[in-house]
């Protein structure tokens, strides 16, 4: 095969991967394409009119380097990999960002790259500068504070501050994203572009913003320095200090920039000042940082001229384009207002509308209940009425029970009184038999001692008839001895005369034992009497007292049911005295009715005790005591006699 065949198969195009902030694109280019060719398609793929600020770089061995647009692509020193990785980055940085930066693609991709160095620490800033710019970085991406929607704990993946802020305070994540959502909810109502905006203008007040370091020496044994270069020119620095620079070197103020070989020769426009020179490690550094002071003088010569015609339409349309979209904003808010205030009339009538289906509910329930009232009251009303007439007639059937009552009370009280009368009576009966059954005790006593004294005079008698018999009998038998016995005198007299004898004798025993058995007869009959007459005066005063207590019962009861309306009423027992005459005999009948309380309290009344109840007791004018039965009977009954 020939050479010529070797060279029509070898590929014409190779492949390219570009990788933006927030994006990564690949091409296909053809092998005689320069750098310029490639980057125009970046831009115009990204949409990128403001193409002087970006750069394609790519890294070679320990450094980086930018594609030279005059340059084929594959003549640099870019890596030989398939793809080839380029990295689509903001070369030079604008003084102002709000009056250069003009398209919002620009601003964006500004904000993603000092965004990007600032969390990398490739740019310093303070921590509360740190934390004003994330509150930002929030407001671009989530839109305004919605504290509904974004709940705490919504930026827990979201990395927004540097870990060297982090690691210097001793404050949890949850800290952090308070005190973030605090400046972010002050945020409200500022567009995405603005916020990158706002975002951008505070970060091109740091120190370390937009410069490029470089490693330097002053000669070639002297303590390394740093070379930064930026959009005001060229600054020294020393190598522990990035903020502060040692020695500057204006644009305005500076003639020419040259190198040779790892020389780098800074020359000022004030010829009697002294050129100053330094020392890189490389010459591709050196290369490096011509390309780059080349592009920021020309930047600064730029900005202080007149705008090109092509930057000035670009202005145009954008200043156009802010309008529109700030109109669009406005009516966007309007809406969203309106939106918001409809939702909330809506909320609030809906609100309003379940606050009145309530009350309607609570209506209809309240009146179903004032009906069953109603209902429940005409019931109440009617049975009140009927109560009404049922106590009118109670009330009159109670006058009607009180006036008996009142009658009533009048004739027991009259009874009672009576009652009371029989009562002394009876009491005084029993006083006069007590006197009687002690003076008949007298008298058998009396008996008694008249029967021991003839039974003592019996015995003498007896005493002396016998020692008068004794006296005469050995006299008769004396003077008989000597004598014959005379004859013995005829059986009648001598019959007569034992009779005579014994008969006076068996006189005077008999008469003795008679008046003692008699006497005898008579002190039994009085002690049985005696103890029969004290066992029925305590039968007596024992129904007396139950007779006193059943009164009292009854009494208390007549009364409550007076006071109640009680229709039944307990019936008075009572009995009257009454005089019963049989046979010459005289008896009185007592009988006693329950005092009312107050009345006799004790229960007893003279020394009397009350007996059982529903009993009368018949005293005898003769000393004697009998039990009849009572005669319970009701007011309007009539008494037998």
């Amino acid at each position: 095969m020939s050479i010529l065949g070797l060279k029509k198969k070898q590929p014409k195009t190779f492949k390219v991967k570009v990788i933006t902030m927030d994006a990564e694109m690949e091409f296909s280019c053809e092998v005689k394409w320069k750098g310029k060719d490639l980057f125009d398609l970046v831009c115009r793929t990204v949409g990128l009119r403001e193409t002087w600020f970006f750069g394609l770089r790519y890294t070679v061995k320990d450094t980086y380097a930018w594609l030279k647009p005059e340059k084929r692509v594959l003549d640099q020193e870019v890596p030989k990999d398939s793809p080839i990785t380029f990295s689509f980055l903001a070369k030079f940085f604008p003084e102002k960002v709000e009056e250069e930066l003009v398209q919002e693609i620009t601003q964006h991709l500004f904000f993603l790259q000092v965004k990007k160095q600032i969390l990398d620490e490739e740019i310093f800033c303070s921590p509360e500068a740190s934390v004003l710019l994330a509150s930002y970085a929030v407001q671009a991406k989530y839109g305004d504070y919605d504290p509904n929607f974004h709940k705490p704990g919504f930026l827990a993946q979201d990395e927004l501050l540097p870990q060297r802020v982090l690691m210097q305070y001793q404050m949890t994540a949850e800290m952090w994203e308070e005190k973030i959502t605090a400046w972010y909810a002050e945020h409200r109502g500022i567009a995405r572009d603005e916020a990158e905006m706002d975002y951008l203008k505070i970060a091109q007040d740091l120190e370390m913003y937009g410069i490029s370091y470089f490693s330097i020496t002053q000669n070639k044994r002297d303590t390394d320095l740093l070379l930064g270069v930026d959009a005001q020119g060229l600054h020294i620095y020393s190598p522990n200090s990035k903020l502060n620079p040692n020695k500057s070197f204006p644009w305005s103020d500076i003639r020419n920039i040259s190198y040779s070989e790892k020389e780098f020769t800074i020359k000022p426009l004030d010829k009697k000042k002294d050129v100053f020179k330094f020392y890189s490690s490389q010459l591709r550094v050196n290369k490096l940082i011509l390309q780059l002071c080349i592009g920021n003088h020309d930047l600064f010569m730029r900005r202080r001229k007149v705008d090109s015609i092509e930057v000035q339409q670009m202005k145009a349309q954008a200043k156009e384009e802010k309008a529109r979209k700030k109109v669009e904003r406005q009516i966007l808010a309007r809406e969203k207002q309106m939106r918001e205030e409809a939702e909330r009339a809506k909320e609030e009538m809906e609100r309003r509308l379940f606050q009145l289906q309530d009350e309607a509910r609570l209506a209809n329930e309240a009146l179903l209940r004032s009906e069953e009232t109603a209902d429940l009251l005409a019931e109440k009303a009617q049975i009140a009425e009927e109560e009404a007439k049922l106590l009118a007639h109670k009330a009159a059937d109670s006058e009607q029970e009180r006036q008996r009552l009142e009658v009533t009370a009048m004739k027991t009280k009259e009874e009672k009184r009576m009652m009371e009368q029989k009562m002394r009576e009876a009491e005084q009966l029993a006083v006069k038999l007590v006197e009687q059954s002690e003076r008949r005790l007298k008298e058998a006593d009396h008996l008694k001692q008249d029967l021991t004294e003839a039974k003592d005079a019996e015995r003498r008698a007896k005493q002396k008839l016998l020692e008068i018999t004794k006296t005469t009998y050995p006299l008769i038998a004396a003077y008989s001895t000597p004598p014959p016995p005379p004859p013995p005198p005829p059986p009648e007299a001598a019959e007569a005369g034992c009779d005579a004898a014994s008969m006076r004798l068996d006189f005077k025993d008999s008469d003795m034992k008679r008046l003692s058995m008699e006497i005898e007869r008579e002190r039994l009959e009085y002690m049985e009497k005696s103890k029969h007459l004290q066992d029925q005066l305590k039968e007596l005063k024992t129904e007396i007292e139950s007779l006193k207590l059943e009164e009292q019962q009854q009494q208390q009861a007549s009364l409550y049911s007076l006071r109640g309306d009680v229709r039944q009423y307990a019936q008075p027992h009572y009995a009257q005295p009454h005089s019963n005459t049989s046979k010459g005999t005289a008896a009185v009948d007592v009988c006693w009715w329950a005092e009312c309380p107050g009345d006799n309290p004790g229960g007893a009344r003279d020394g009397v005790s009350p007996g059982p109840a529903g009993r009368l007791l018949s005293v005898k004018a003769d000393g004697g005591l009998r039990r009849r039965p009572a005669r319970t009977r009701s007011a309007a009954q009539p008494r037998s006699g």
